[in-house]
């Protein structure tokens, strides 16, 4: 699970390596036109109504430039921000808040589209009992954020990594000569506390997942009827998992066939960013 304890323990690095990315030795353009200390504040507006995400992000990127740069909020990670809201003023030396400009508000862009696609599907899930679970479909170093993020827009985590749980995928099936003995190979090797899922495509492999005793069960890109079946089939001895290109659009037909869980790697892999902007940059 990710929440703001994870964030601080882990999020430097992943900040660190985004700032090096951008900075190789100066920058240039700021240091061309400051020559020394100066310090000066900038205002960070919304420029599209939308769920706010990342703001320790945002505010620590130029912390790690330089630790004087302060930042004031005028909104909170989860707030549904309208076009045109003042969110924080940036103040410190002009040269930190020009390096640091576009990594934060690229983490907070990325992080804020994420949390508003999220909020818009979990609205669509009210009442339902199911939870809205995102995927390891992330962007290469930037899951701790954009698993957050999807935490922020009232989604769930599924697994971090490859070491939460053990999730047999149709090669683990097929490595290990059907969905049985994969299951019965987990349950050897694995603690007592690790849960088991297993990834179906057929009722065959359902009902051979409910009798091995997987823990969870993904219907993945099953149609409507067949998932249905599956869901009587297994009877409540199982989590039921719905994979399989969910999006807003087709999330409606889902939500009664019977699942505990839908999970999609939209959230993360397709979200378009929220319009955000630092802007007014000046002197004081």
């Amino acid at each position: 699970m990710i929440d703001e304890i994870t964030m601080k323990l882990h999020g430097d690095d992943m900040i660190l390596s985004a700032l090096k990315e951008d900075i190789s030795s100066e920058d240039l353009s700021s240091n061309c036109v400051l020559s020394g200390y100066c310090e000066g504040e900038a205002e960070l507006l919304c420029k599209q109504t939308g769920v706010i995400a990342g703001l320790s992000v945002f505010a620590r990127t130029f912390t790690l430039l330089d630790p004087r740069v302060r930042v004031t909020f005028f909104a909170e990670d989860g707030e549904e921000a309208e076009k045109g809201k003042k969110l924080a003023v940036v103040r410190g030396d002009m040269r930190a808040i020009l390096a640091g400009e576009r990594t934060a508000l690229n983490f907070l862009q990325r992080m804020s589209g994420i949390a508003t696609a999220t909020r818009a599907i979990v609205k669509l899930l009210e009442g339902t009992g199911i939870l809205l679970a995102d995927t390891r479909k992330t962007t290469p170093n930037m899951r701790l954020f954009e698993k957050y993020a999807v935490r922020v827009g009232g989604g769930t985590n599924h697994r971090y990594n490859l070491s939460d749980a053990i999730m047999l995928k149709d090669n683990h099936i097929g490595a290990a000569g059907g969905v049985k003995q994969a299951i019965a190979a987990a349950k050897r090797y694995a603690s007592f506390m690790t849960k088991i899922e297993v990834e179906t495509e057929t009722l065959e492999q359902v009902d051979d997942a409910v009798e091995a005793g997987a823990d969870v069960i993904m219907l993945d890109n099953m149609p409507d009827e067949m998932m249905r079946e599956a869901v009587r089939r297994i009877a409540g001895r199982a989590l039921v998992e719905i994979s399989g290109n969910v999006t807003k659009e087709n999330i409606e037909r889902l939500k009664g066939i019977g699942a505990d869980i839908i999970s999609s790697g939209a959230l993360t892999h397709s979200s378009p960013i929220l319009d955000l902007s630092l802007k007014n940059l000046h002197a004081v």
